[in-house]
């Protein structure tokens, strides 16, 4: 008997400290399923599962409670205005801040921190992007055109992958829209980590202000360069000879332009002029030359004849008929008509220069001919 409670109770023993090992096995085993249930269900949020009745969850409802109001007791409220508040005016976001674009990461799950499933990257730092950013710098992203859309950044908003890519916000969107994963465009790292950069915007009005600039200096050079142009002649003989035809018909036109274009006042006033100078003339002459002697009137006589006048200049007709140019005295023996000799060596019909001496409007007469002051003598009668 004794040896048969002995066996029994060893028995027993064996098989307990056979159950304690097998739920010691077991312990971890259920642990793990118990985490990878709970990974799964939180990346695909399922957390509302449940083994109840799937409908239960949504006939929830919340029970409101009505008390009963005393009008009475109610009073009427007039906006005075004085407890009001004064509305808080929007921030105006920073075109020129930079901000993660990714949210922040959820927390570890069960099974990540047990290292079952692999646990996702920390989000990186402020210095683990400067030198990211410092590495796209130094490969010129930001001064290229945008690899999706192959066009320059400009002012558009601007993204830096933690892998030190750059590419459009909109075109990275549409890129991981079209391809339903998301992977970088050019080296096909996963999962990156995104940030809004202004680096190609600086560029871009660096750029602009550097045009703006060149344009306004070529201005001022060329403004600075026609206003020396007039003053300084080139060195070039072509050139030398055009500039100095331009100034010479430049100075031309100004003294065209500052004189009186009206002719008939010009030579009015020259007429008048003479006028004036001839009745001066004419009263010197008569207050201190003295007439004119018979030697002087054989004189101009001689000349009248080595001239050959035979007609008379006003009226087209023969002077005399009968001509001898061997005496002095008598130049014309026979004339149907009177003719005068003037002090000026011109001879005339009597008759035709007292009419031209009529329709004169001077008041001192001049000769047809040579317009000049004249003393008159009949020579035929």
């Amino acid at each position: 008997m004794d040896r048969q409670t002995g066996s029994r109770s060893n028995g027993s023993s064996v098989l307990v400290t056979n159950v304690t090992r097998a739920s010691k096995k077991q312990e971890p085993m259920i642990l793990t399923a118990v985490a990878l249930q709970d990974h799964i269900l939180q990346n695909l949020d399922l957390q509302d599962l449940s083994l109840c009745d799937p409908f239960h969850a949504h006939k929830r409802t919340k029970k409101t409670s009505h008390r009963p109001i005393n009008r009475n007791l109610v009073k009427a409220v007039v906006d005075t205005g004085i407890k009001r508040k004064s509305p808080t005016k929007p921030k105006v976001p920073n075109e020129e801040e930079e901000y993660v674009l990714d949210p922040l990461p959820p927390p570890l799950t069960l099974a990540q921190k047990l290292g079952i499933v692999a646990a996702p990257a920390m989000p990186l730092t402020s210095e683990e992007w400067g030198k990211v950013k410092k590495r796209s710098i130094d490969q010129g992203d930001s001064s290229q055109p945008c690899v999706i859309c192959k066009e320059d950044f400009q002012l558009q908003s601007q993204v830096l992958l933690s892998c030190s890519h750059v590419f459009h916000r909109v075109c990275l969107q549409a890129f991981e829209k079209f391809t339903g994963k998301k992977t970088c465009p050019m080296c096909r790292k996963s999962q990156y980590q995104t940030r809004v950069i202004h680096d190609g915007a600086h560029l871009f009005k660096a750029k602009c202000a550097t045009r703006i600039q060149a344009c306004w200096r070529g201005y001022v050079v060329r403004k600075w360069y026609k206003n020396l142009r007039p003053t300084i002649p080139p060195k070039n003989t072509m050139l030398r000879k055009k500039f100095f035809e331009e100034k010479l018909t430049e100075i031309t036109d100004r003294l065209l332009r500052s004189f009186q274009t009206d002719i008939d006042v010009f030579f009015n006033e020259i007429d008048n002029s003479i006028a004036v100078s001839r009745n001066v003339f004419l009263q010197l002459e008569d207050k201190y030359s003295p007439g004119i002697s018979e030697g002087e009137w054989e004189k101009i006589q001689i000349q009248a004849v080595r001239q050959e006048i035979f007609d008379c200049p006003i009226c087209i007709m023969p002077l005399h008929h009968k001509t001898d140019c061997s005496r002095k005295d008598d130049i014309i023996d026979q004339s149907t008509r009177p003719v005068v000799l003037l002090s000026c060596s011109h001879l005339f019909h009597f008759a035709c220069l007292q009419a031209f001496e009529e329709f004169t409007t001077g008041d001192i007469p001049i000769c047809p001919l040579c317009r000049s002051f004249y003393k008159k003598k009949l020579v035929s009668s």
